[in-house]
């Protein structure tokens, strides 16, 4: 069989890891730069802490393990037989890997909430699973860098999360990038004026779709959920809502002026869009989006979606909101949230196709020893203990070569990995250091050698 791994997964290089991990670094610094503190929670949860969580549609994404042993064990036979797969599923898998950080976060939370000092600002960098359909940017195991709030309702908190996500992105040198924000109490105002308040599920997925499928596919959709023509019509002029943001504000400020929670939205919109404009974006540009609604069902409040500059053909690269009691299905009531997440794995893509890398140089020695003789090597391993609690990188190549052929290999690794320093030999108990950048040599005791390679 040929060796191969599962599609919408990767195997990532010696200098893609350095890259990731500059991209990771930078988010990490700022995270803790904004006052947030890390955390990590298993890969996998019991099943019955994901399910539910994020729609039917994200719940059909979830990656289920199959319970230890003979998991057929507690099958019901008659389910089996009738191939009734969705209640099957249940007996046959208690757990499942986690499909985001947000919902293991709350129940981190809860679990934890005697240890934590609310409000609560915490990140976390890990990977997650989705049984999605692999396509350009779109994995099943990927890296989020997330950054929550809980334990406050305070609107400053969203604009927090914006100048993160500017800062972040002017740190990598990315400018150009969109901050689209809505608020899904406008969404559900706006469900509610047109009389589809029992369908706002149905109708914020497909109004989610909008980039995807346009408008014709939107209203497809949304008919087929059962939402009336005459709702339709009325929310249709919103499709293509433009102007400044004053503008678009009091549009929407007078077609919800009917409805108590979508004119709490527009207030609460307004309130962090003025505000950011007030304070400036380094790199970024905030943008009013009222087609957005992020398809996950836990979001209460403000919702954000970050888009590539323009010309870069991938999907968003972060996003978030606030969800006012995500805790509350586990338990813990009235404790508002708020958070966002960066996408590693698109924004590693942009920087590549957009040029924005900087030489990366790889972990590498500082100095190798190189292994000709077999009677040098307690000496020289003797020497690279020193020269390692030294701090200095040190290594030896590990097989002694004395013909021509074996000493040109040697020398070949050394040059192919860019170590500026070499120790060929020892000669009267000194050994013989070469400056491989000044092409310069000299006889060193063990003291010299790590003040010269210093």
């Amino acid at each position: 069989m040929k060796p191969s791994i599962p599609k919408g997964t990767r195997d990532f290089s010696s200098k893609e890891v350095a890259y990731r991990n500059y991209i990771t670094d930078t988010i990490k610094t700022t995270f803790e730069t904004f006052g947030f503190q890390p955390i990590e929670t298993p890969s996998f949860e019991h099943a019955a802490t994901l399910m539910g969580k994020y729609g039917e549609e994200g719940d059909r994404l979830i990656f289920k393990i199959l319970n230890s042993g003979d998991y057929l064990k507690k099958a019901d036979e008659r389910l089996l037989l009738e191939k009734k797969s969705q209640q099957l599923t249940t007996q046959i898998s208690e757990k499942a890997l986690r499909y985001d950080l947000t919902v293991p976060f709350a129940r981190y939370v809860v679990q934890h909430q005697q240890e934590i000092h609310f409000p609560f600002k915490r990140y976390q960098i890990q990977p997650v699973w989705r049984a999605d359909r692999p396509q350009k940017g779109r994995f099943r195991e990927f890296y989020q860098c997330d950054a929550d709030v809980v334990g406050s309702k305070s609107l400053l908190q969203e604009v927090e999360f914006i100048q993160l996500y500017d800062t972040v992105f002017n740190r990598l040198k990315l400018h150009g990038t969109t901050i689209k924000i809505n608020n899904r109490k406008i969404l559900s105002g706006i469900a509610e004026v047109i009389g589809a308040k029992d369908k706002l599920i149905d109708f914020t997925v497909a109004l989610d779709k909008l980039d995807k499928i346009a408008e014709d596919g939107v209203v497809q959709q949304m008919q087929s959920k059962g939402i009336s023509a005459s709702a339709i019509d009325r929310v249709k002029p919103l499709f293509q809502l433009s102007g400044s943001y004053l503008e678009q504000l009091h549009v929407l400020k007078t077609l919800l002026s009917d409805s108590e929670e979508g004119s709490q939205g527009v207030e609460d919109l307004a309130f962090v869009i003025h505000t950011i404009r007030e304070l400036e974006l380094q790199s970024a540009s905030l943008q009013l989006d009222v087609t957005l609604a992020r398809g996950l069902n836990y979001y209460t409040g403000a919702i954000f979606e970050v888009a590539a500059p323009k010309g870069v053909n991938i999907g968003s690269i972060g996003g978030g909101g606030r969800y006012d009691d995500l805790t509350g299905i586990f338990g813990l009531h009235n404790v508002s949230g708020v958070g966002i997440s960066f996408g590693l794995d698109r924004i590693y893509m942009v920087l590549e196709e957009l040029g924005l890398f900087d030489a990366v140089e790889l972990p590498k020695p500082k100095v190798l020893f190189l292994n000709f003789h077999q009677h040098e090597h307690l000496t020289q391993l003797k020497a690279i203990k020193t020269l390692r609690k030294a701090g200095i990188k040190s290594d030896i190549y590990p097989d002694t070569g004395t013909s021509n052929n074996q000493q040109k290999k040697q020398w070949k690794y050394l040059e192919k990995r860019g170590i500026p320093f070499v120790v060929s030999g020892i000669k009267d108990g000194l050994f013989i250091l070469k400056d491989v950048v000044a092409r310069t040599e000299r006889y060193c005791t063990i003291d010299e050698l790590i003040a010269e390679i210093r």
